[in-house]
């Protein structure tokens, strides 16, 4: 009886006028969509699938959401079976429109119609979660649904497969195959392709390029995707010349380079800087017919931009759009920055006004222009109107502007920009949180509170926890190094050393070896060398590897102090640590060090140097002013003479120090050849230090005319002796020439 007077027009919202057509009446379209839902089920006795893709598409293009739930309320309340299939079309249209929170709450709330999920339902659910990179909690709907003896099917498992390897985390995307295949689910060519991937993505090309070939042997060969993946692998790397064998090989193999592989191919000629081949590979695309779309465009004009041809990028830029190509965010910023890299920031701003939608990036590059140009109050006042427009700053953009605020000696403002970005965090993985008791302190934990807020059918809440804690922009570990380098160049060596321990304690992000380096440097600075050594010991205990980076500061600090040979013992403990190295030669060396033997030590370093192909002049640059600063000068000549006798040049700054140094022990003689070699090598000192070596030259008793012939080389190489830097040379140059036949003249330019 019910359901025959629901089939009535009436139910409908129709009424029949005296000529027994049908007339609209009073009751609302929202009402007739409701009706319209109750009768489809009644008409079916239950919906099903047969109206469930027709009821889909009317909710998708009508908005009828709320609508479509009331009715399913309804219809539990007339005791009308609802089936999972009638949830699903819920489901899936809030799926298709974004709403994912929406399509969780919805497959939450099944179980108040007494319907139990089966594994098309978690699918649906499983792809939005890990679509927003939501891996814990995929697995913990995984957990749930094999706890309710639903069986996971090959989509289920692909899918958490491929989620595992665009995190990089081969090892579970390769249990998870492992598992498909226990069940009796035969893998394939997708499978393993997204272990391909995940391997790429970890930096590990010569597994996937393993694994490739492993699946040449099985019933799921590799096909193109598969190839494009490892040769992208090779590209990301810079292996370009593997990458070459590798498509000579796919070829023989019979497959055909497409879009995808040259797009690869001509980004990673781009960034090896290898132009010629880049462009030849782009012409070689058009002579196979291959078309490029809006990624290889975005490739072209970025390839273009960094290589300076700024204008020939824009006019790829107007290309696109006559070709009927829309470009993004990405082609316009690839201009927008090369623009900025030739100093045309104007030009850069008129183009950013273009795009149609606000992007972060766009600003981000600005912002970091204006502050390179010392345009600082421009650069915040950009960023203030980002929030305006609802353009959330990303950490990069906090990093750049924080940064441009320090080098501009705004530290209180660039200390407020931090505490804005610290504040304004909603959550921590290393703060209590409010959805229970205990911590979250890593992923791990993360994954278990979503697995028991899952099993207990908190599945929004779970949800809600991680996109608070995954979808923040919180401090990166860049921040804190800006802040610390900043604090310790304005002298404020406590505050810096509070807030590195504020770092420890908090253990996120984790300091790394810039964040030492910078914390040593700074404590050495105010001479407190115990606590920096500390700092030293802490870090190795704490299994943080030191690099060069951090022992040469310790060397440049130590050096400063006359502590050379703690400095030189020093090095040689980082050479112990490289596996490059052999520890036996090095500690022969150092017996030799302590014997006095330092033109064998220097030597034999070098040797082992060349042997691991791993050369790098810093470390003697260090040792060598360290001698100088100490008073040993004779022992940096020696260093000096054994690197030009392995052909190595020294720097401008090792000059001046030899210099200032044999001037100090009158070894004049010795000081003018240090002198003769800068020229020679091609470095223009500052006159302070040519100032130094002609005054000391002048007042001589026997290189006063030495002085007038360095004079002459130093005029003809391009110094600017007129200038008022070198009055004080001039001034002595006069007096020496008065009495003497032989006149220099100064040119005037």
């Amino acid at each position: 009886m019910l359901k025959k007077a629901f089939e009535t027009p009436r139910f409908f919202g129709f009424r029949r006028n005296h000529n027994n057509s049908l007339t609209t009446s009073s009751v609302s379209s929202d009402q007739r969509g409701i009706r319209f839902c109750i009768w489809v089920a009644l008409k079916f006795e239950n919906l099903s699938y047969e109206p469930y893709c027709l009821v889909n598409r009317i909710i998708f293009h009508k908005n009828w959401y709320s609508i479509y739930w009331e009715a399913l309320e309804l219809l539990k309340k007339n005791g009308v079976l609802v089936t999972s299939d009638s949830v699903r079309a819920l489901v899936r249209s809030y799926s298709h429109m974004g709403y994912t929170e929406k399509a969780i709450e919805s497959f939450s709330r099944m179980r108040e119609f007494g319907i139990e999920p089966d594994a098309h339902m978690y699918n649906t659910i499983l792809r939005d979660v890990l679509n927003e990179k939501l891996l814990e909690l995929a697995l913990a709907l995984y957990t749930t649904m094999l706890k309710s003896n639903v069986e996971p099917n090959f989509y289920t498992y692909n899918m958490l497969i491929d989620g595992f390897c665009k995190r990089g985390e081969v090892k579970g995307a390769q249990e998870m195959l492992d598992e498909m295949k226990r069940v009796g689910i035969v893998p394939c060519v997708l499978s393993t392709t997204s272990i391909l991937y995940g391997c790429c993505q970890a930096n590990n090309v010569d597994e996937a390029h393993k694994l490739f070939n492993d699946m040449k042997e099985t019933s799921y060969p590799p096909d193109m995707i598969s190839c494009n993946v490892v040769l992208n692998g090779f590209c990301k790397m810079g292996r370009l010349e593997e990458a070459l064998s590798f498509v000579w090989m796919i070829k023989n193999d019979g497959f055909s380079l497409n879009r995808n592989s040259y797009a690869s191919l001509i980004n990673a000629f781009f960034k090896a800087r290898r132009y010629r081949e880049a462009h030849a590979c782009y012409t070689k695309m058009f002579k196979e017919g291959i078309v490029p779309d809006v990624v290889l465009y975005a490739i072209m004009i970025r390839g273009l931009s960094k290589e300076g041809r700024v204008g020939e990028a824009a006019k790829m830029l107007e290309e696109m759009t006559q070709i009927g190509l829309t470009p993004d965010s990405y082609c316009y910023n690839a201009v927008i920055q090369g623009l900025c890299d030739v100093d045309l920031l104007n030009r850069a701003q008129s183009l950013s006004l273009e795009i149609s939608e606000h992007n972060v990036c766009t600003h981000t590059i600005l912002i970091c222009e204006m502050c390179k140009r010392g345009m600082v109050a421009e650069a915040q006042e950009l960023f203030n109107q980002m929030e305006k427009l609802g353009c959330e700053p990303s950490v990069v953009t906090f990093n750049t502007l924080i940064n441009g605020l320090c080098k501009a000696k705004n530290l209180e403002k660039a200390k407020n920009l931090f505490c804005k970005l610290e504040v304004g965090r909603r959550h921590s993985l290393h703060l209590s949180l409010s959805q229970g008791s205990g911590q979250v302190s890593d992923s791990a934990r993360l994954l278990k509170k979503a697995k028991e807020m899952c099993e207990a059918g908190q599945i929004l809440r779970a949800y809600k926890l991680i996109t608070d804690l995954a979808g923040e922009v919180k401090p990166d570990i860049i921040t804190y190094n800006i802040l610390l380098n900043a604090l310790c160049m304005d002298r404020e060596v406590n505050a810096a050393y509070n807030f590195f321990e504020f770092l420890q304690k908090k253990g996120y992000p984790s300091p790394d070896n810039v964040t030492y380096g910078t914390i040593i440097k700074g404590l050495f600075m105010v001479d407190r060398e115990d606590e920096a050594f500390k700092v030293f010991q802490r870090m190795q205990k704490t299994g943080s590897e030191p690099t060069l980076s951090v022992y040469r500061t310790l060397m440049t600090c130590l050096c400063r102090k006359s502590k050379v040979s703690r400095a030189f013992t020093l090095y040689l403990e980082h050479l112990k640590s490289l596996p490059s190295r052999d520890n036996d030669s090095i500690s022969t060396l150092e017996k030799y060090l302590f014997g006095e033997k330092l033109e064998q030590v220097i030597r034999g370093l070098l040797e082992l140097d060349f042997k691991a192909r791993d050369f790098k002049l810093a470390p003697y640059t260090i040792l060598l002013i360290g001698f100088c600063q100490a008073g040993k000068v004779s022992e940096a000549l020696i260093i000096l003479s054994v690197l030009d006798e392995f052909n190595i040049k020294i720097n401008a700054t090792s000059c001046v120090h030899l210099i200032r140094g044999l001037c100090k022990e009158q070894r004049l003689h010795d000081a003018v050849k240090i002198f003769l070699y800068s020229l020679e090598k091609g470095f223009m000192l500052k006159p302070m230090i040519c100032n130094h070596l002609l005054t000391c030259l002048l007042y001589s008793r026997d290189y006063k005319e030495c002085a007038v012939d360095l004079i002459d080389r130093m005029e003809s190489f391009g110094y600017r002796l007129n200038s008022e830097e070198f009055a004080t040379t001039l001034t002595l140059l006069h007096h020496y020439q008065k009495g003497r036949k032989r006149k220099i003249t100064i040119r005037k330019d």
